[in-house]
């Protein structure tokens, strides 16, 4: 039998990843540290301005693409729906999804294609600033059945819900198609915006829910180990990732906790990204749980190590062999 397929909803953006020596035009910017902000125009260009002069990689992101495409590296047949621009940045992006063998659901859109400034500290926390641009233009009626069908699990961005109809709309689409849906809760200031529609979401539709420490407080109010329960009563599998701890998963009564596979950090970014691309190709692999989870892991481990969400093809290989022994 073959694996189960993912489709992956989100912001189709462009990653400006920028190494800061302190936190200088963080504090200058008055962004919260840590979080992703969503900025207009005007101020993702200051940003831009802020860090001319600062060494800066530009690679294709937003969270669940990143996802996705980790998802087509462990060998997952996998799709992804969003919007970008008729612009060069929306033709790097689709380039680069087709040449990992993810299958491209791309609305096109008069508006340029969405960027997230990253800004990232030596420690490897990354604050960003993100100008949506045509991700922003994704529509409700975009999320057809035709589009859906043939894939099995729907992986959905927290982001997203900044558009509560477009939120809704995926959720019901999904779940009326038989998808099991999965959620990430993006991040903490998220969460604190949109607790109420994410409560509707989590307690109604979602089957799969993943929160880092911060968003699980705040959307539980409880530290995680608390959290994870919580949350596990509430949908099928709950995914609490505690950093350099490893992260908590539950199901029903039975909980799992995966140690973290490595403590070498450059950037964080992407790190949550692809602890659920491990964790879904797991699941559409027919693994249990456990053994997804130490996937996640084993994938958030080797992103950290590098500036951006992407991995050479030789750390996929290595990747690749090592899932064989987990």
């Amino acid at each position: 039998m073959g694996y189960s397929k993912i489709l992956g909803i989100g912001n189709a953006l462009v990653d400006i990843i920028t190494m800061l020596d302190n936190d200088k035009i963080i504090r200058s910017l008055s962004l919260p540290k840590g979080s992703m902000t969503l900025v207009d125009r005007e101020m993702s260009d200051r940003v831009q301005m802020e860090i001319e002069d600062e060494k800066r990689l530009l690679v294709t992101g937003g969270s669940v693409a990143n996802a996705i495409n980790g998802v087509a590296n462990l060998g997952v047949p996998c799709g992804f729906l969003g919007t970008v621009g008729k612009d060069e940045l929306g033709k790097l992006f689709e380039g680069e999804q087709i040449s990992q063998g993810i299958k491209p659901l791309l609305i096109h859109s008069d508006l340029p294609t969405g960027r997230a400034v990253g800004l990232v500290e030596p420690d490897g926390e990354r604050t960003f600033a993100t100008y949506l641009g045509a991700a922003s233009e994704l529509h409700p009626d975009d999320i057809t059945p035709e589009r859906l069908k043939g894939f099995d699990i729907f992986f959905v961005e927290g982001y997203l819900v900044y558009n509560h109809a477009l939120i809704m709309a995926a959720a019901v689409a999904a779940k009326n198609a038989g998808l099991t849906i999965a959620l990430d809760l993006a991040s903490y200031n998220v969460v604190e915006a949109n607790r109420e529609i994410l409560n509707e979401l989590v307690d109604n539709y979602v089957d799969i829910v993943f929160a880092n420490e911060e968003e699980a407080k705040a959307f539980t109010g409880v530290e995680p180990l608390e959290a994870v329960g919580n949350l596990a009563g509430r949908c099928d599998i709950a995914v609490v990732k505690v950093g350099k701890e490893g992260a908590y998963i539950q199901q029903g009564a039975i909980l799992h906790k995966i140690p973290a596979a490595g403590d070498l950090v450059v950037d964080t970014t992407g790190a949550g990204d692809f602890f659920a691309a491990g964790f879904l190709s797991g699941i559409a692999k027919g693994y249990d749980l456990e053994k997804s989870g130490k996937l996640g892991a084993l994938l958030a481990s080797r992103v950290i190590r590098v500036p951006g969400a992407k991995l050479p093809e030789e750390e996929w290989v290595e990747i690749r062999k090592i899932e064989d022994s987990l």
